[in-house]
């Protein structure tokens, strides 16, 4: 029996990286896919995730549902630096839209399906938590009929990607990860830029891709992120931040966790969106997630390969 779960995205390259590994995998029964707003609108994200289905041909498979098109109590981040103006790097910026998205509101569809199938429903964040916030504060027992929350976001030990200390999908809503780390999940797992920059797609992966439509479009949408990562940090590589927690759903293996209590800071002038871990227990609290620490990247791309030659 394939492994519910349902993908919450706001589609930009890597976003896009993930949607297709859960895919082309084969081994996830994806109830759907919700977008929100953060590396692009909302409405951006839910027109790129309907071009990947495209892409997949599943587009009549999958329902996808939009959700937020702003966070709790902020205004709007975009990340277009990264990510290009229209979220893909410009890799499909000319294809028409044949998919289109089904009536609903994200929180509610997560609400109503994992209610549906209690204990059988993993839900993979690879955006902000705006619409998993929303959905918690409806509905708060839906943290009891969860299986998992595995979502992408927050640094625990080493250097933020917006600020010093913030990662990018908690930097754009804190106060919904606020929400989300205080919920009482039995189950989340953070898959933090601790692990994500160690899993690096250089062009001997894409080169190992073939030539198919799904490998000229990895190495079009990626082809001016390697170039920004190379200036950045003098690798030409992209870190696979989405795709992991993707992995990780798939296979726990390719990474090491520890259980431990982490928060986030949502008051401060330098280190608003820190997800602040204490590895000593300092403040007394029980542990409220399982932390990434290490992963094993070879063995990462040996099966996100394999699943995208499938």
């Amino acid at each position: 029996m394939k492994q519910k779960i349902i993908l919450d995205v706001d589609t930009g390259i890597d976003d896009a990286l993930g949607i297709i590994l859960a895919v082309r995998s084969g081994e996830f029964d994806l109830i759907g896919i919700t977008t929100v707003n953060g590396n692009v609108s909302l409405g951006k994200a839910t027109e790129n995730t309907c071009k990947i289905l495209d892409l997949l041909q599943v587009g009549k498979e999958i329902p996808i549902v939009q959700g937020a098109s702003q966070p709790l109590l902020r205004k709007v981040f975009f990340e277009h630096r990264v990510h290009g103006e229209d979220g893909l790097g410009g890799a499909l910026r000319d294809v028409p839209i044949q998919t289109q998205p089904t009536q609903g509101f994200a929180s509610d569809f997560i609400i109503e399906n994992v209610l549906a199938n209690s204990g059988h429903v993993t839900l993979v964040m690879t955006g902000p938590l705006t619409n998993l916030a929303l959905a918690v504060r409806k509905c708060p027992e839906l943290v009891h009929h969860v299986k998992e929350v595995i979502f992408m976001g927050g640094v625990v030990r080493e250097h933020g990607n917006v600020t010093p200390t913030t990662e990018y999908n908690m930097y754009v809503d804190p106060e919904a990860a606020k929400v989300v780390f205080h919920a009482g999940f039995p189950e989340l797992t953070l898959v933090g830029l601790d692990v994500t920059r160690k899993v690096l797609l250089n062009e001997d992966h894409i080169r190992e891709l073939g030539d198919t439509p799904i490998a000229r479009y990895v190495k079009q949408s990626t082809s001016d992120y390697l170039e920004r990562y190379f200036e950045r940090n003098g690798v030409r590589a992209c870190a696979m931040h989405d795709p992991l927690a993707v992995g990780v759903a798939l296979n726990r293996n390719l990474v090491t966790t520890k259980k431990l209590y982490v928060d986030i800071e949502t008051r401060s002038e330098l280190c608003d969106g820190q997800t602040v871990c204490d590895f000593q227990n300092r403040l007394n609290k029980e542990p409220n997630m399982n932390v990434c620490l290490a992963v094993d990247a070879e063995a990462f791309f040996e099966r996100f390969i394999r699943a995208l030659k499938a």
